[in-house]
């Protein structure tokens, strides 16, 4: 005969006295206002406070959004960190932080697709909201593409990480800055050429800055797609999701026929963004993550078309 099992209820005080328990005390008197229009605004206060401030804003603000490219899959949702600021004069104490949230909440309920043109109309309208001569905003997120394997055909996802920063200034109009990194296979030039067989290769990350031409036309073209050709066209192969053998085949005889030294891969991409039209300014950083060595090896290129136009001029 089995025993019915006693289950032993502790009796615990109730929730309000838990809270009590922990700390929590009753509400004190409230003397001051609680209407907007009543309460200080210390923010908006008007004094000479020494300095002009070049940039005020909030940063580390994670919200989703619409992505569009050439690239399958054509229309893809992601989670961008958002950094918005404005410049203030130093008759002004602070700026108004809530306007930077409101501003991407209506944006995000008519649909925020990131583009240049919806991010430059978010920027302008976000000067006008803050009533202040400037303001930059700057998104980073995570861009997916379709990558197939060479034989198999077999698809994947990779992705790059994809940063853009649009700056308004009432006078001066926009700047675009984009960024697009991404991962890539080198191989080894000294190793192949002092080994009797075999080389050694690693996983390199290349990192492009670009300024945007004033007349860049992202309807026709997208700059994601070629900066990424960019950096994976001059490496010595491109990683792939999804590898079959055949597959690995093809990938690993590329590596060997087209070895790389940082440097050199730093110079070809230059080389790329170079001719690219709508490209006036790049920097180039190449990281190699060495196989055989206890360090990284780094290169990096900074050139400016425009200034270097005007000096042959």
């Amino acid at each position: 005969m089995n025993k019915a099992r006693t289950i032993l209820k502790k009796q615990l005080p109730d929730k309000a006295q838990r809270h009590q328990l922990f700390g929590s005390v009753e509400p004190g008197p409230r003397t001051k206002p609680s209407e907007k229009s009543k309460m200080a605004d210390l923010q908006n206060t008007k004094e000479d406070f020494l300095f002009d401030l070049d940039a005020v804003g909030i940063a580390n603000v994670k919200h989703p959004i619409t992505v569009a490219s050439n690239l399958e899959p054509k229309t893809q949702t992601t989670i961008a960190e958002f950094e918005f600021s404005s410049s203030i004069n130093k008759s002004s104490k602070g700026t108004n932080m809530s306007r930077f949230t409101e501003q991407l909440q209506a944006f995000h309920q008519i649909g925020f697709v990131i583009d240049l043109k919806s991010l430059k109309t978010f920027t302008k309208d976000l000067a006008e909201r803050l009533n202040q001569k400037d303001a930059k905003i700057k998104v980073s997120f995570p861009w997916f593409y379709e990558r197939r394997g060479p034989q198999s055909e077999l698809s994947g996802m990779n992705h790059a990480d994809v940063t853009i920063c649009v700056n308004y200034d009432t006078l001066a109009g926009f700047t675009v800055e984009a960024t697009l990194s991404s991962l890539i296979t080198t191989l080894c030039p000294c190793s192949k050429e002092i080994s009797e067989y075999s080389a050694h290769n690693q996983r390199g990350e290349v990192t492009m800055t670009v300024s945007l031409a004033e007349d860049f036309d992202e309807d026709t073209t997208d700059w994601k797609e070629f900066l990424l050709e960019a950096a994976e066209s001059n490496a010595s192969a491109r990683l792939h999701p999804v590898l079959k053998r055949p597959d690995e085949k093809i990938v690993t005889e590329q590596a060997y026929e087209n070895p790389r030294f940082v440097e050199d891969l730093t110079r070809l991409v230059a080389a790329d963004l170079y001719e690219m039209p709508f490209v006036t300014r790049f920097q180039v950083q190449c990281r190699n993550e060495e196989s055989i060595h206890m360090h990284d090896a780094i290169a990096s290129v900074t050139y400016d078309k425009v200034q270097d136009e005007l000096q042959e001029g």
